[in-house]
């Protein structure tokens, strides 16, 4: 029955199928009638909720104040700053009527929500006490012109947080612009264990509006970078379509510095492509909202003292702590169907318990992400089971990184990097910056592009990769998600 219930295809025979398989099995995700939306379970709503947690704290530090704009967003609002709506047209969905009435003006469905909230902010900054002016929705976003939706990956409606700030000079607007960034790449590598890298994109890549973008960027197991989350830098341009000005300390009107910043559930699709096995998901400890499940090994006779028991470790062990510990009691099932099916879950630690341990005063210990059993005495069990999820974060993350290091070549030879992106690997290489040599890069590549520019450079030396004009700044190259 475990095998019926498991996985039943190799991550690495149809990385497709498998990730479906383990989405759905593990419970995460359940389909609906509507192409590219999708139902978020409880458990996988549950990561979200640490990942808002984590967020929430870490931006009210900042002076970030939570709020709510409307889904629906009139289209002459949109229009108020062209590069921005050209850049959105293809995947806006449309409200034109009510009931059978046609709408006197169309509203589109929230795509994202500088125009709403624009709006808004021309009437509540006047001066540069107002400023600077820091807010952040969670919402959900409708984007609807795509092929292939994947959950998580790629959806027509997805779930994310998008921060909106003013300030009164492009110094503090940049500094916030990096430090953003800064705390997404936490969110990756101190709560999903998923190595990024930061960077800035390429002019084709920014996004619409803004005067630069910034990303953190990952190399998945399938041979693709992805984009994790992004902050942007949108200069003027919105405050000059929106008119947000303000009366500065000279007294004379200025127009405001704005950025955007946001962070969606592909976070999790993401950690679920990286750490999950063969044998269903693996949960970073961080994100788990069980950390651990006790199983009893039932014996006749012995039911009552092993039950007892678990009750009082699992009241020990949550005492004071969040592993959130539960008894996996149901007598349905044997031990083996149990120990299948929450791997196939992705709880970090599953205990055991069976008469051989309670006479010895010890439980099992066994780690989702390698299998390995520890026997530990019930006085040290508090201590070395918050030793081991350090250790499986640790080693979750180790590997991530050594995989994209592994997979990752530096060249300067446009043949070498031509093979290097058909075998799906990641290219660091010397780039001009120029628009158009990026977009005959990418037809040349088969659609493979420019994921960003790392932060983090060394000296410049030769020409470009491609067109063989002066090099401006190593790129990162390779297929994408």
């Amino acid at each position: 029955m475990a095998q019926e219930q498991g996985i039943t295809i190799k991550k690495e025979e149809d990385f497709s199928e498998w990730y479906t398989q383990v989405i759905t099995k593990a419970q995460l995700i359940d389909y609906t009638d509507v192409s590219g939306c999708y139902v978020f379970r409880p458990r996988s709503y549950a990561i979200w909720e640490i990942i808002q947690s984590f967020m929430n704290k870490e931006i009210k530090k900042r002076g970030v104040k939570n709020s709510y704009f409307p889904l629906f967003i009139p289209e002459s609002l949109l229009l108020k700053e062209k590069e921005h709506v050209q850049g959105f047209t293809p995947e806006v969905a449309w409200v034109t009527h009510s009931g059978e009435t046609e709408l006197s003006e169309r509203l589109a469905v929230r795509p994202t929500s500088e125009t709403i909230m624009y709006a808004s902010f021309k009437k509540w900054v006047r001066s540069y006490n107002d400023l600077p002016l820091k807010i952040n929705q969670w919402c959900n976003v409708v984007r609807w012109e795509f092929k292939n939706p994947v959950p998580f990956l790629r959806s027509r409606e997805f779930l994310w947080q998008e921060g909106h700030t003013i300030y009164s000079n492009k110094e503090d607007a940049d500094n916030e612009v990096r430090d953003i960034l800064h705390l997404y790449k936490k969110v990756f590598e101190e709560l999903l264990a998923v190595p990024v890298w930061e960077g800035i994109k390429s002019e084709n890549e920014k996004f619409a509006g803004a005067d630069y973008t910034t990303s953190i960027e990952t190399f998945l197991p399938i041979g693709k970078g992805i984009q994790c989350a992004t902050s942007h830098s949108l200069g003027q341009n919105f405050s000059k379509a929106f008119d947000i000005t303000f009366i500065d300390k000279d007294e004379k009107i200025k127009h405001a510095w704005q950025n955007s910043w946001g962070l969606s559930t592909r976070s999790i699709g993401i950690m679920v492509m990286y750490h999950s096995d063969n044998k269903g998901l693996i949960l970073p400890p961080k994100v788990a909202e069980n950390k651990c499940v006790l199983i009893p090994i039932i014996f006749e006779g012995k039911k009552e003292m092993l039950l007892k028991k678990c009750i009082e470790i699992k009241n020990m062990l949550n005492e004071n702590s969040d592993l959130n510990i539960f008894i996996d009691d149901d007598e349905q099932h044997s031990p083996g169907w149990k120990f299948s099916e929450w791997e196939m879950k992705g709880i970090p630690i599953r205990l055991e318990l069976g008469p051989k341990d309670l006479e010895k005063d010890q439980v099992v210990v066994v780690r989702r992400d390698t299998g390995e059993k520890l026997f530990v005495k019930c006085l040290e069990l508090k201590n070395k089971i918050n030793e081991v999820l350090i250790e499986i974060h640790n080693n979750l993350f180790s590997k991530a990184k050594k995989f994209i290091s592994d997979n990752t070549t530096e060249t300067k030879n446009w043949e070498e990097i031509v093979k290097l992106v058909e075998n799906k690997k990641l290219v660091k290489t010397v780039w001009c910056q120029n628009s158009k040599c990026e977009d005959l890069m990418k037809e040349k590549l088969g659609g493979a592009k420019t994921l960003n520019m790392p932060f983090e450079q060394s000296k410049i030396e030769g020409v470009c990769a491609h067109c063989k004009s002066p090099g401006k700044s190593w790129v990162m190259i390779g297929k994408s998600y």
